[in-house]
């Protein structure tokens, strides 16, 4: 059981961990600048020597949103809104775990952390889904030629890990 809760722990630390990084580095996008330079495109800003707002996100200001543009804002801010919610799930999710392990009695434990990191799995999948489908909507012209970055795969594993995470909760509670 030890081994087995120990597995189980470094598998929600790691996802966590995967869902930082994937959120907060700049590589979702990665294109060549006209003069070869690389930009690094994230879920808010571009850079390349300087960093500037990506178009229509909510670190620009929504108040000049045309109708035209309102649709690519608000789909850049439901993958900045779903990604972020996803990581806070999931330390919360740790949270409540090291609390159950101690507080429930056996087959009450880690089902509200199963919940818990399968709602966070379910917001990684929405957020990246969301952003391959409709990509295109928030990058600029001159960056569409590029491809998806380590960020973004990050984001990708990190949902796999997340659900299977949460599933392990779901079998550990059974366990003596």
């Amino acid at each position: 059981m030890l081994v087995i809760l120990s597995f189980i722990l470094l598998f929600h630390v790691i996802s966590a961990i995967l869902l930082f990084i994937s959120t907060i580095n700049n590589a979702w996008w990665v294109a060549s600048a006209p003069g070869g330079n690389v930009i690094y495109t994230d879920l808010w800003y571009s850079c390349n020597v300087t960093c500037l707002p990506v178009t229509n996100s909510a670190s620009t200001d929504a108040g000049n949103l045309t109708t035209s543009t309102y649709h690519e804002g608000f789909y850049l801010q439901a993958v900045q809104a779903t990604m972020i919610l996803s990581t806070i799930l999931c330390c919360v999710g740790f949270f409540v775990f090291i609390l159950q392990l101690f507080g429930l009695k056996q087959g009450e434990r880690f089902v509200f952390t199963a919940v818990i990191q399968l709602l966070a799995g379910l917001c990684v999948m929405i957020g990246v889904s969301i952003y391959t489908a409709e990509r295109e909507g928030f990058t600029e012209e001159a960056l569409r030629k590029g491809g998806y970055g380590s960020s973004y795969v990050l984001a990708w594993i990190s949902f796999p890990m997340t659900v299977i995470s949460g599933l392990m909760y779901l079998v550990l509670r059974k366990r003596k």
